[in-house]
């Protein structure tokens, strides 16, 4: 099996992407001779130039000649010409996640944030506090943190805090010693198939946990409960209103901002405002603490980072404003996401709410967004354009149309438009001053969203 430790230079293909930028620049300043390549410039590559490290935009084979061992990301297929390259010349390739997870066996105290929802949110947060609070750890984030210039910070403990993505169970090559689960829900059915077998994964990661370690789990979520119960590990407990911690006496501010008193194990400890929107930040807030104090975060400085922190980007997202219109983006795109971004949406000031979502592959259009969908009651209009593919093909089996009525049996509020070229048309004649935009999705409807600009 390849090896980290036996591997003097390392070549990333796919290198400019968030997580494997981070790991990249981690493993330079462990020692490590790292090299990279991408299609075209990022906005993690400046770093990685900044550092000494070498990246090459475009794949020539040659680019990871002398290389140990060559690293890739989920999106670099077999055919492409370096891993070709690799494979003629003997030298042992490497997945991202399997290169996190021996990553992080180098540390002995691992925060591993996972959960369907809120890992991203959570582990920036754990960012925030891990600079108010002075604990000297390596964080990696699944996302762009404007603290960080990036999605990683370079620390000088011996301290690692990861987000732990499930999707292709890759979270099962950590090893965490404190492992926070948010949320268990039915996404990524293209892998998993059912619930059952996203449930077994979770189980399988919160195992990996010593018997001197902790996982924190979030109550409000039944399947994380019972979880809680049957994996014979030491556990805590939050949630918004119950658990070993959790808030009381919520209020908003006008902008929609939640402020709370955190509860730990019975005791007040502290007044908690926060400068992001949301009920479900209230949780992702209050899961950063119990992790926080373990690892030796006074409440003085958790409240300062949790005040000073701002959403990660495409997290509700303030793209920017035109004719008096508002328009946000976030990256939410299972029905429960969309139903928070969309209820903290009714706390800032507005007159009306649209929606403009793109739902990211098939599989998931047609098995989460055809029936029984109520994720959308806060939203005034729905807008729907084509399905984007991801990582599928267009067989024909499920149409933005069929989505558009799946909404309708519920909330009849949702329109087809296919193109955002129409929907950025329809919102010029539509949309007024006061009305606020918010579109949300993980396929490139982040960059389409600029057209409505």
């Amino acid at each position: 099996m390849a090896s980290l430790e036996e591997a003097r230079r390392i070549h990333f293909v796919g290198i400019g992407g968030c997580s494997m930028s981070g790991i990249a620049r981690i493993l330079n300043q462990q020692g490590h001779i790292v090299t990279g390549s991408d299609r075209e410039p990022t906005q993690f590559t400046g770093n990685l130039e900044k550092e000494g490290i070498t990246v090459y935009f475009g794949h020539k084979g040659e680019q990871a000649a002398g290389a140990d061992l060559l690293v890739y990301s989920a999106a670099i297929k077999p055919e492409n010409v370096e891993r070709v390259y690799a494979r003629e010349h003997g030298i042992p390739e490497m997945e991202r996640s399997v290169a996190l997870g021996q990553l992080s066996a180098r540390f002995d105290n691992v925060v591993a944030v996972a959960g369907c929802h809120g890992k991203t949110t959570i582990t920036s947060m754990l960012a925030f506090l891990n600079d108010r609070a002075n604990l000297g750890a390596t964080v990696h984030v699944g996302g762009y943190v404007e603290l960080l210039d990036g999605g990683v910070h370079l620390g000088d403990k011996d301290l690692f805090i990861t987000e732990a993505c499930e999707y292709v169970r890759s979270f099962l090559t950590l090893r965490p010693t404190i492992a926070i689960v948010n949320n268990i829900d039915n996404d990524h059915l293209d892998c998993y198939g059912d619930i059952s077998h996203i449930i077994e994964a979770f189980d399988q990661f919160c195992r990996l946990v010593p018997e001197d370690g902790v996982v924190l789990g979030c109550i409000d979520d039944p399947k994380v409960e019972a979880l809680l119960h049957s994996i014979d590990r030491p556990y805590e407990t939050y949630g918004l209103a119950k658990g070993d911690y959790h808030a009381e006496s919520i209020a908003y501010s006008e902008e929609g901002f939640p402020s709370f008193d955190l509860i730990d194990h019975g005791k007040n400890v502290g007044r908690v405002v926060l400068s992001v929107p949301g009920e479900h930040n209230i949780i992702n807030a209050i899961a950063t603490y119990a992790a926080g104090k373990r690892l030796g975060a006074s409440f003085d400085a958790y409240a300062d980072a949790m005040h000073r922190f701002v959403n990660t980007k495409r997290r509700f997202e303030l793209l920017g404003e035109k004719n008096g219109v508002k328009v946000f983006h976030d990256y939410g795109h299972h029905p429960n996401e969309i139903a928070a971004t969309l209820q903290a949406a009714t706390r800032v000031p507005h007159k009306r709410i649209f929606c403009v979502f793109q739902c990211n592959s098939y599989t998931r259009a047609r098995t989460l967004f055809c029936e029984n969908v109520t994720c959308f009651t806060n939203a005034d209009e729905v807008l729907v354009p084509n399905i984007y593919p991801g990582r599928e093909v267009d067989t024909g089996i499920v149409h933005a149309r069929d989505m558009v009525a799946g909404i309708n049996k519920e909330t009849h509020n949702a329109r087809y438009l296919a193109t955002f070229e129409e929907i950025s048309e329809y919102l010029d004649a539509h949309a007024k001053p006061g009305d606020i935009v918010i579109t949300v999705g993980s396929g490139d409807v982040y960059r389409q969203s600029r057209k409505l600009l």
